[in-house]
């Protein structure tokens, strides 16, 4: 964090008193108390009250609540030029130190938008459901910026597949009408493991396409997927991209490319 703030000369650091994650708290402010006085460009620390618990502060510290409680429910868009910073995202770093990827205004949200459209067939009204973490450039691309410019409902998701019970992922396609998914091999590997059952006993018939991310897929992980999940008629949109890149840049096309294992 204390690289990334001096490296932006971010003037306000938004953070949570603590996170939840299968159940647990991890602290937030005890990170930031460590790093504080290192870091003079910060002038704010805007808190979200996530816990509510007892947490180490700083003098910098203001609620979020009270930060926005006399802002008006109306915000202007503001007008930006297309070669503006929209963001800095750093590298998974897994070849060396991570690097900040500088991502401009329009060519990124064009990028995002077009592409969450038209690899995964998207229509509106449907529901997408996207299980990234939002830290990362998944999340960034196709949680939030990507399905909200084309004005999709973009379901958010907190904690780990298996928490409190290993159908969390199916019982929430079944309950919000989930029509797009998309996750990790990781993740469908790991729910492989406990079978069919916790799958089978939710009613995934809203879906119409799923997609993965994040590494490529084996080919007994893609046939679960696309056998037990997508009752053989979802189509796979197995992606291939960078923090870098953003978006896409190597994948097939829902409905129209055709996809197989391996």
């Amino acid at each position: 964090v204390k690289d990334r703030i001096e490296d932006s000369n971010s003037r306000l650091l938004f953070t949570s008193d603590e996170t939840m994650r299968a159940g647990k708290f991890y602290p937030k402010m005890s990170d930031v108390v460590k790093i504080i006085n290192d870091v003079p460009t910060i002038e704010h620390v805007i808190v979200v009250k996530r816990s509510g618990r007892d947490v180490p502060h700083t003098d910098k510290d203001i609620w979020y609540h009270d930060f926005i409680d006399d802002m008006s429910e109306e915000c202007e868009p503001e007008i930006m030029d297309s070669e503006d910073t929209l963001f800095i995202l750093y590298t998974s770093g897994t070849t060396g130190k991570p690097k900040g990827v500088n991502h401009t205004t329009a060519g990124y949200i064009l990028y995002t938008s077009f592409t969450h459209r038209v690899v995964f067939n998207y229509r509106e009204g449907d529901i997408w459901y996207c299980t990234a973490d939002i830290g990362w450039i998944t999340g960034h691309s196709y949680i939030v910026y990507g399905p909200l410019a084309n004005g999709a409902t973009s379901l958010m998701f907190e904690s780990v597949p298996t928490y409190p019970d290993v159908d969390r992922f199916w019982d929430i396609v079944e309950r919000h009408k989930v029509t797009h998914f998309y996750t990790a091999p990781t993740a469908i590997r790991a729910l492989m493991r406990y079978g069919d059952e916790p799958v089978k006993k939710h009613d995934l018939s809203s879906l119409k396409v799923l997609g993965t991310v994040g590494e490529p897929i084996n080919p007994e992980a893609w046939t679960w997927y696309h056998r037990v999940v997508g009752k053989e008629r979802c189509p796979i949109v197995d992606t291939y991209w960078q923090t870098e890149t953003g978006g896409f840049i190597m994948t097939p096309i829902a409905t129209a490319t055709p996809t197989k294992p391996g």
